[in-house]
């Protein structure tokens, strides 16, 4: 099937026309409980769990041993509980042999949605689900260790794994920038996340640096990434800037048309670099 494509139908139908092991990462955020309908009247037909069960299963053949699925998700208030779809999700990504290899924080800037009865929601999960261990591993290092300038001496002492103390046997010096932790705070809404008007069409647009930092975290120039919701087409957006090859799959006709003009957009904005 061709590449750097998006195909307007059910990420079912666009994976059925792929080979086994062919993608080598999947960053997404599917709809769920049915927050937002996203255009269709008939969603609950369309992605209920048994549906997600389908679309995982796939999601397992179709992606290369040691590549990562990057599923971020969250939960709605039910009848005053939380649903807990995002973790039966996860662990349905498990059972079907993928390994929960971090489960990670998306913080957003602000909360669309006041509720008085509980603290205010302000973030999605982002599981990282490996098939295997995962092939690329590119770790963004870029938060300042406190005491990047102190060296760790032989005989400092620090607490094992036992609780006793114990004494370094070596001198470590600690490094000016360590890797960040695994709670990621991003800026929502236009002219933060994104910067075109004409994408505001879509009501749920993924943070631009989210897609980037998991795209190069998990991935390498010339891998092919999947996007089973495409949406508004951020994921091919970051994937064109950081040479990575795509194909997304967006049911509603809307939406496509967005994400046809973004990568437009975006393909004449990487010639000038």
């Amino acid at each position: 099937m061709k590449t750097n494509k998006v195909y307007n139908e059910s990420c079912l139908t666009t994976m059925s026309k792929m080979h086994d092991e062919f993608i080598d990462l999947v960053v997404t955020s599917p709809p769920y409980d049915n927050l937002r309908t996203y255009g269709q009247k008939d969603l609950k037909e369309l992605f209920n769990f048994e549906i997600f069960q389908n679309i995982a299963d796939e999601l397992y053949r179709v992606v290369k041993e040691g590549g990562v699925v990057v599923w971020v998700v969250g939960d709605a208030v039910i009848n005053g509980s939380e649903s807990g779809t995002s973790f039966k999700q996860a662990l349905y990504f498990k059972e079907i042999g993928f390994n929960i290899y971090d489960t990670m924080i998306y913080e957003k800037s602000g909360c669309p949605f006041s509720n008085t009865a509980r603290y205010l929601q302000m973030f999605e999960y982002m599981f990282v689900f490996s098939k295997g261990k995962p092939r690329s591993i590119n770790l963004i290092k870029d938060r300042k260790n406190i005491n990047h300038y102190r060296t760790m001496n032989t005989g400092t002492k620090y607490r094992n794994k036992s609780g006793d103390l114990d004494e370094i046997k070596k001198e470590i010096k600690i490094k000016e920038m360590g890797l960040r932790f695994n709670i990621w705070r991003y800026k929502t809404g236009f002219n933060n996340s994104y910067k075109d008007k004409f994408v505001s069409g879509h009501p749920a647009v993924f943070p631009e640096l989210l897609a980037n930092d998991h795209i190069i975290s998990w991935s390498n120039e010339n891998d092919l990434i999947y996007d089973p919701f495409m949406g508004s087409g951020t994921v091919a957006k970051m994937c064109i800037i950081n040479h990575r090859n795509f194909i997304g799959s967006e049911i509603n006709e809307k939406y496509y048309n967005i994400c046809l003009k973004r990568i437009d957009k975006a393909k004449e904005q990487s010639l000038l670099f």
